[in-house]
């Protein structure tokens, strides 16, 4: 079979079950989702241009009013500023609680329309067509919305699912490698945490995992949705982490420290490669307490490399990082919180490690030991 050429349904089962359909030329099938809508704004980033004029005139020609909202690509769209204009726009359109959002780019402007749509008159419908790599195996997927503060990432934000989400692998075929090269963390990120065979595919043949026309590519989206669909399901509000048992947190994997370096790079940094540098953290603290096992540990940077990702970071941003950490999502009172492995696809939560721990953890990423 050409994988290239079929499409598959994933459906998120939760109280408000969705699908996510991955494949070729979606376009035609987001008119149906639409029905009791008279308006649709359509959030997209500049870049999509093309694209949203190609929806435009698709839903036009159904008889909808459609209203165009451009904002900045990636973290820059997820501002206060950004969402108060989003909404300021809606008010003046006029818009209903029957009518619909749908969010077109990548990660960062699917989550603004997301959390746009969660909060204009306490939630109108919602759908994501998400166009980067990133934008489909994670953010568009599992009902997090959010903007960022000066604070830190994503902590303003709701819980609210999609109608329906669009992974269009044609709109992958636009992405120069630095914006294709991000979303393949979040794709490994899936491999150790659930699915070990995404190592192998990736491990196996690097190139074609960089290759937005490759059937690897598809098979890749397909398996990484499935991962975020099963947690999702299991887990919607990130509630049941308790002792070894792991629920959404999962899906955090390596991004206490990624979140950290997003906000010291003042979000210059992009969302996967921060992630990529969180992951070799993670596995570095946990070889280091004991709980992971060295080839596990080294099968991260081995693979993260060998597409092209970050896997070290600044050697004397420590001290920032850790002050950036606690305001992590994941931090309970003043403890910090660390989704680790202690096998592929086994994870659990460490408590409170010892500062002496961290910092030896993270020089060993950051200065790699002699041999």
């Amino acid at each position: 079979m050409n994988l290239q050429q079929s499409t598959t349904t994933i459906t998120v089962r939760t109280d408000h079950s969705y699908q996510v359909r991955v494949g070729h030329g979606l376009a035609e099938e987001v008119p149906p989702l639409l029905a009791g809508s008279q308006r649709v704004a359509i959030v997209h980033q500049q870049s999509c241009r093309d694209l949203v004029s190609a929806l435009e005139l698709r839903l036009v020609a159904d008889g909808l009013d459609v209203l165009r909202i451009p904002v900045p690509d990636a973290e820059a769209a997820k501002t206060t500023q950004v969402l108060a204009y989003c909404w300021t726009s809606l008010g003046k359109a006029g818009f209903t609680r029957s009518d619909t959002v749908i969010g077109v780019g990548g990660g960062a402007a699917t989550d603004l329309a997301g959390f746009v749509a969660a909060t204009w008159l306490r939630g109108v419908r919602l759908i994501t067509i998400p166009t980067t790599l990133l934008g489909m195996v994670d953010a568009a997927v599992g009902g997090k919305t959010g903007i960022n503060t000066a604070e830190g990432k994503n902590l303003v934000g709701a819980f609210y699912e999609p109608a329906g989400v669009f992974c269009d692998l044609d709109a992958l075929q636009t992405l120069v490698p630095e914006e294709l090269t991000p979303g393949l963390a979040e794709v490994i990120k899936c491999g150790f945490i659930a699915d070990p065979a995404i190592l192998d595919l990736v491990g196996d043949d690097p190139g074609a995992a960089q290759d937005p026309g490759s059937d690897l590519i598809a098979e890749l989206v397909r398996r990484s949705v499935q991962v975020k669909a099963d947690v999702v399901a299991a887990d919607l509000r990130e509630a049941t982490s308790v002792g070894d048992r792991v629920g959404r947190e999962l899906l955090n994997y390596g991004h206490t420290l990624g979140h950290a370096i997003e906000r010291r790079e003042h979000y210059r940094w992009r969302h996967g490669n921060a992630v990529s540098v969180g992951m070799c953290f993670a596995a570095e603290l946990a070889r280091r307490a004991g709980r992971l096992a060295d080839e596990v540990a080294a099968r991260h940077a081995e693979l993260l490399s060998a597409v092209g990702l970050p896997t070290a970071y600044d050697p004397q941003a420590f001290d920032e990082l850790v002050e950036a950490m606690a305001l992590d999502k994941k931090t309970r009172g003043s403890t910090l919180r660390f989704v680790i492995l202690t096998d592929l696809a086994r994870a659990t939560i460490l408590v409170g490690p010892e500062p002496e721990l961290l910092r030896r953890s993270y020089a060993a990423i950051s200065e790699p030991e002699p041999s």
